[in-house]
């Protein structure tokens, strides 16, 4: 929601009502608005605004506001772009991240905006039309860099700047010549040559020749002759000239606090907590490629600018200007790559301001009497076939259980379990196997599930997954896979009852002579659990169905915010745990005395409807690692071809995260894949529980429907090296 006054630019009236592209140029000291058709035409003697408007799956637009400040552009006309892109963060409400670009060194979010890629003009943008505004048509060399956006770069024209790990382009007036160095990857080849198709369609009406150039081919065709003619006649280039200047040093991550007057205190390095960051206080992190200056909601916009000001004041004193990234976060908006410098952000995301908003207005129409309205639940609906066949074994010890079918939909909370699920695929039957590790199980039992489930899918042909899941944290798709589904409190695996021996500790395994409480969870008849809880009045939630048992006597209770459909499963659940009880029916609110007593007396529990959280859209990043050193980017407006078979990527969907391992990548074994899945784990770089799917797929296995559809709700973690998605 924009919040405009008298003091906000009027070129920004309007702005980020509608998602999409939204540009503004400086001409003549004031904002001037760039038409559509000029979007990624840039001119290197002027500076701009840009503003990116996202729609999310749900809460209020997101906003990205870049400043671009060109080679030759004037300071004056730089700073009025700083302080309008802050001008347009306060008028949309202070919920944008504000990023610095500068020419040659731009974000690879702001050139993701821009598809293939964002070329530089010379000269100064005009608003007039039918001014040319300097452009020419020389002979251009081009470098290309980047498998997923692409940097464009003028470099001189001369032969040595031609190197062998590097695409370029030379541009002259009739032909377009691409020349791939001979250790060039194949991604940027290809993405080379869009940029090599949108040059001849957008500064040649299309009416130029195209000639493709193999680094090392020797004259003997005549248009790798008239290449190096332009350069004056062949000649080699230099084999060491191809890593020079590529070796990155990490330098070290320091936090300043930036004070009233703009001045710099350092507070921390390396080890940050994300305590150290106050509300009414701006932060710089210099982490040398990049820096961000945090800005806390208390402060106000004079502090904000001084914090700008005094961090572009530090990139020019320490000659980084021109080489570092600059992002400007308000509290509450910080990005992933920024958490990752603290050791503890919290793993619980805090509830966001549109859900706090929300709740608040929903409060207020119930209290003025009007009906306030949920939203409808998300359709939780399988990717994959469901009715394929279900083996489980219980795991005890060195030794596998196969458990009959009649009971393999039963479950305890102090064992492992190893599923295996087989369905019909595309061409093939495909399958499935889960390690299911009950949250009381030992973790010695938890280590023989993980080493007997990659025995089994070691033995089993074909490319199956394998996933590691937690109780509670199961994803949606192995609840649709049992269709029903029991879980027991206690355990019966020697290792657990060794465990509760030693420890001194009650065995509480389900006996149908103790008391029991079961919640009733799902929500068709191919999507119930029922899960037993501690027998105290405080598991009860009026959400849910719960199903008593204490000897003889039955009770089921029915929340009062629980639905039809909740009832029916209620009956299901209780004809398939003992179809010969004769439960007394409860709703909420008229228990007997006998009820509460079978509890341990009354208390408190939550008798209020759970909102719908916030749903945050996907992230994908490119994951490297080296001797141990973990590197994540992110890849920004991801499409099915940024999965590229060379890489190992990362989509992140906060509830689930989903690794998706290239066929020529370095990865090459499900146990190597495995260990880099729980080292990633333990590195908690996304800050939150993980479900991985590593995949060795070709790419027309991961289709776009599979992108937008992944399920966004569980947690576990899974490997898979070869063949179709598991969605």
């Amino acid at each position: 929601m924009a919040f405009y006054s008298k003091d906000v630019d009027s070129a920004f009236h309007g702005a980020g009502a509608k998602p999409g592209l939204e540009i503004w140029c400086i001409e003549d000291l004031r904002l001037v608005p760039v038409p559509k058709y000029s979007h990624g035409k840039f001119y290197s003697g002027s500076a701009y605004v840009v503003l990116s408007t996202s729609v999310l799956k749900n809460g209020p637009p997101q906003h990205d506001i870049h400043y671009w400040m060109g080679n030759d552009a004037n300071e004056v006309d730089s700073a009025l772009a700083s302080d309008r892109a802050l001008e347009l963060d306060a008028a949309l409400g202070s919920c944008t991240v504000q990023y610095r670009e500068v020419q040659g060194q731009e974000t690879e979010k702001f050139l993701s905006y821009f598809k293939p890629c964002v070329i530089p003009v010379e000269g100064v943008y005009s608003s007039q039309p039918g001014n040319s505004n300097g452009e020419t048509n020389q002979v251009t060399l081009l470098t290309c860099k980047g498998d997923h956006v692409v940097h464009v770069k003028e470099v001189p024209f001369s032969r040595s700047s031609l190197n062998h790990n590097d695409v370029f382009i030379l541009e002259t007036a009739s032909k377009i010549f691409l020349f791939s160095g001979c250790n060039s990857s194949i991604q940027e080849r290809a993405k080379a040559l869009e940029v090599v198709q949108y040059i001849k369609e957008n500064r040649h009406a299309g009416n130029c020749e195209v000639a493709i150039i193999e680094d090392g081919k020797l004259v003997g065709d005549s248009d790798v002759g008239e290449f190096w003619s332009l350069f004056g006649g062949y000649a080699p280039i230099p084999r060491d000239s191809a890593l020079a200047g590529q070796q990155q040093v990490d330098s070290p991550v320091i936090l300043f606090w930036i004070n009233l007057q703009g001045k710099l205190s350092q507070i921390g390095s390396d080890s940050l907590d994300k305590d150290m960051l106050e509300k009414n206080k701006c932060y710089m992190l210099d982490c040398g490629a990049e820096v961000f200056v945090w800005m806390g909601r208390n402060t106000s916009i004079t502090e904000r600018k001084t914090s700008i000001s005094a961090a572009e004041d530090f990139l020019r004193k320490h000659d980084m200007s021109s080489r570092t990234h600059l992002t400007f976060l308000t509290e509450g908006l910080e990005t992933s790559m920024f958490k990752s410098y603290f050791n503890s952000w919290p793993q619980t995301a805090q509830t966001k301001l549109y859900d706090e908003g929300r709740e608040k207005v929903a409060a207020i129409f119930k209290q003025q009497g009007y009906e306030v309205k949920e939203l409808p639940e998300e359709d939780l609906q399988s990717y994959i076939n469901c009715r394929g066949t279900l083996k489980v074994w219980q795991v005890n010890g060195h030794e596998l259980s196969l458990i009959p079918v009649s009971e393999q939909t039963k479950l305890y909370s102090g064992d492992c379990y190893i599923v295996q699920y087989t369905y019909p695929g595309i061409e093939r039957d495909e399958s499935l196997f889960y390690a299911w590790l009950g949250h009381r199980s030992v973790l010695e039992d938890r280590a023989d599930a993980i080493f007997h489930m990659s025995a089994i899918v070691d033995s089993t042909r074909g490319d199956p997954v394998m996933a590691q899941v937690t109780e509670n944290r199961e994803p949606v798709q192995f609840f649709l896979i049992f269709q029903t589904l029991i879980v027991y409190k206690g355990g019966i695996s020697a290792g657990y009852k060794k465990f509760i021996a030693e420890s001194g500790i009650d065995d509480d395994t389900y006996d149908e002579k103790k008391t029991a409480l079961f919640r009733v969870q799902g929500t068709s008849p191919e999507n119930m659990q029922a899960i037993q809880v501690d027998h105290v009045s405080s598991s009860l939630n009026s959400s849910y169905c719960y199903i008593l048992q204490n000897g003889t006597s039955v009770f089921t209770w029915i929340g009062n915010l629980t639905l039809s459909r909740d009832h029916d499963l209620l009956d299901r659940m209780l004809e398939l745990i003992n179809p010969t009880w004769q439960p007394i029916s409860v709703r909420e609110g008229s228990e007997p005395d006998s009820f509460w007593s079978s509890l341990g007396g009354k208390t408190e529990y939550p008798r209020e409807k759970e909102m719908k959280k916030f749903i945050e859209d996907q992230h994908l990043f490119k994951f490297t690692s080296t001797e141990g050193d973990f590197k994540v980017k992110e890849i920004y407006s991801f499409t099915q071809d940024d999965l590229t078979t060379e890489d190992v990527l990362v989509l992140d969907c906060h509830k689930e995260i989903y690794v998706w391992v290239g066929r020529h990548s370095t990865i090459k074994s499900k146990q190597v894949a495995l260990n880099l899945g729980l080292t990633f784990w333990k590195k908690n770089f996304l800050w939150r529980l993980l479900y991985m799917l590593l995949l060795k797929a070709m790419s027309h296995h991961f289709s776009h429907a599979s992108l937008n559809g992944i399920p966004q709700r569980q947690i576990c973690m899974a490997i898979r090296l070869s063949g179709s998605l598991l969605p």
